[in-house]
Formats: structure tokens, sequence, C-alpha cells
């Protein structure tokens, strides 16, 4: 299968290189040095150049705080790119999976989050997040799913199991938000999970929005004490992980309390599991340490 991914530096990106070529696909992987999603024609033409199996949309603003004042270039990329993106998959009828997040919630309540429950991001970039899925339902019928994820990890770019171990290199304490909860989600697994979507959305046993992350929802404060436990493994030091409040720890964008995502619709898929997140983190973090 030739998969096609929009997004190359990027920790998805990254990931479905990895996972792709393991599983004997061709992965082309586009980033902003090749050309803007947020350019319609560009993306047209290099989904007719390169007329692949299946288009994966791995490319995102993901800066959470800086989009609440750069707002603008948040819809360009994950509104407008997205909407670019399946306009061409739609109009070449290739099969066309794209990556959203938790964060189209509002966090309220304590039960997971399913597919259907109303949506309610509390920042720009949520909102912007929310707006690109709403942009590929307003192209109508296509061979397309929405894969929703959460508090992605990877040994790849800036992410919160990276900045644990650099943290806790240097600190003998720290202090972690203890009052967010989620499902902590290797990249990797998440293109695992979109590989295998791949023939169902082809075929048409997968449409719509799916749920997926890693079993065994945690908090920040356990999330970030499992990588340290992973860490010792290495020889290295384990700081002691204080717990504390969202209040205490301010933020320009709000973060919903309560990011669980209920995974059971992708779960019915053939050959669908939830991934132990605890054996992916230790992946990264073997990988992490090994790189210096």
């Amino acid at each position: 299968m030739k998969v096609l991914v929009f997004g190359r530096g990027g920790q998805l990106a990254l990931a479905m290189r990895d996972q792709g070529a393991a599983a004997g696909h061709d992965v082309v992987c586009l980033g902003r040095e090749s050309l803007s999603i947020a350019d319609a024609a560009a993306v047209a033409a290099a989904v007719r150049t390169h007329a692949p199996d299946l288009i994966v949309n791995a490319a995102a603003y993901t800066a959470v705080d800086k989009a609440e004042s750069d707002a603008q270039e948040a819809f360009a990329v994950n509104r407008d790119g997205t909407r670019h993106i399946a306009a061409a998959a739609r109009d070449a009828d290739i099969p066309f999976i794209h990556v959203s997040t938790d964060y189209v919630f509002d966090g309220g309540g304590d039960r997971p989050w399913r597919e259907d429950d109303a949506t309610g991001p509390l920042g720009v970039y949520g909102a912007s997040k929310l707006a690109g899925e709403q942009a590929m339902a307003d192209l109508g019928p296509a061979r397309n799913a929405i894969l929703r994820t959460s508090w992605v990890f990877s040994p790849y770019g800036a992410n919160f199991v990276r900045t644990m171990l650099r943290l806790g290199a240097d600190r003998p304490e720290l202090r972690v938000v203890a009052d967010q909860r989620g499902r902590p989600t290797a990249a990797h697994d998440i293109a695992d999970a979109i590989l295998l979507m791949a023939p169902c959305v082809a075929d048409g046993r997968a449409r719509g929005i799916f749920h997926f992350g890693g079993e065994g929802p945690t908090t920040w404060h356990a999330f970030a004490q499992a990588v340290f436990d992973s860490a010792a493994r290495h020889g290295r030091p384990v700081p002691v992980v204080h717990p504390i409040t969202t209040a205490d720890y301010p933020t320009p964008a709000r973060r919903p309390a309560n990011s669980v995502l209920a995974c059971d619709r992708y779960l019915a898929l053939p050959g669908a599991i939830l991934p132990d997140w605890h054996v992916g983190l230790d992946r990264a973090v073997d990988a992490l340490l090994a790189a210096g």
C-alpha cells in the first residue's frame, strides 16, 4: 500500500514512517518545507502526483498555549488544511484518515467521552481542530474517518515524556498536575491503529469518528511518575513528584479536566486492541535515553 502522509517532522508523521515501513508499506511524508496544507491547489497537486492508496493527515498546529494568541494560523492549519486534504481525497476517491484530539471536549463529568457526545472546546486549539472535523463533514459523504486521540508521546519532537526526562535530570523535586485525567498514547500505537483502520475505511466498514488511546486512564502526575520509574531502569535518578491542582499551574489555554476517551467503536473493528501505554512508554524512554 502506498500511504501519503501530510506532515513530516511531527511525532505522528515520523511514527507513520516507522510503522508503515515495518509493515511493508511505501510511506511518503510531506512537510511544510514541501507544501503548506493551507494551500488547496498544492494539496490537490500532491495527491495527483503521488496517487496513494491511503491519505493520512498528521499535520497540525499543536501549540496549545500559543494558539490563544495565534488563532489565525491555528485555524489555517487545523481547519482549512484539513478541508483541503479531505476535498482532494474525496475528489480522487482515496481513503482518508484525519487525526483529531480530545481537546474538542470541555472535560466535564467523570465518564469517558463517546464519539457522539456534545463537543465544547475550551480554547483555540480545540476549536480549530473541531472546525477541521466539521469541515470534513460539510464536504459530504466520502471514504474517510476521524481518529481522535490524546496525550501523544514518542521519542520524537516536543512531548511530555521528553520534558519530564529533561527536568528530572536536573531537579530533585517536581510539581505536576494531578486533577486532569486522560489516556497517554504512544505515537507508534496511533500509527498502527491507522494502518489497522485503513482497509475498513477503504471498503466502508469504518466511517465517521473513532476514539483511540492507550489502555489505562491516568493523571499527568501518575504519568510523570511512570516516566521516572521507566527511566530508573537505566539508572536515572527518580525525583519526588508532588501533585498539584490545575489552579496551581495556570496556563494561557484551559485544559479539559477529563480527557478520557471511550474507545468502544474502535475496538469493534477487526483485530483492534488498546495497547498498554506503559509498554510504549518504556520504548520511548529507551530510545530517548539511548539518543542522549
